[in-house]
């Protein structure tokens, strides 16, 4: 895969980011939902998945998973806000290092190209 030599992993896990960030944003949208059960990605998985050719759509479906919740809800929704709230945190810093690594890394290419 040509991107995979010019961007390493990082492509790969900036679309994986984003497909995690769409379903921690999903799982918060619906904490009020009767029998909604929370979902998140392994992301380890689904970024071996995708690395080993299995594209990410390929790598989500394999790799996401029911959230099991630590206190049960008496309307069988999953949706604990803490626990969504933490992982969106931490995957927004995570997708921000991705993306700086990738501008960082067209920005070099951008120069030696020009010759500077």
């Amino acid at each position: 895969m040509a991107t995979e030599k010019l961007f390493g992993m990082h492509a790969a896990a900036l679309q994986l980011r984003n497909q995690r960030m769409m379903l921690l944003a999903s799982n918060i949208a619906n904490a009020a939902t009767p029998n909604y059960k929370a979902r998140d990605l392994d992301f380890a998985k689904a970024l071996d998945a995708a690395r080993q050719g299995g594209g990410i759509e390929g790598a989500m479906e394999g790799a996401t998973r029911y959230r099991i919740p630590t206190q049960s809800s008496l309307d069988g929704n999953t949706v604990e806000m803490a626990t969504e709230q933490t992982a969106f945190a931490e995957n927004a810093l995570a997708y921000r290092s991705s993306l700086s690594f990738l501008s960082g890394r067209v920005n070099t290419l951008t120069r030696a190209i020009k010759g500077e």
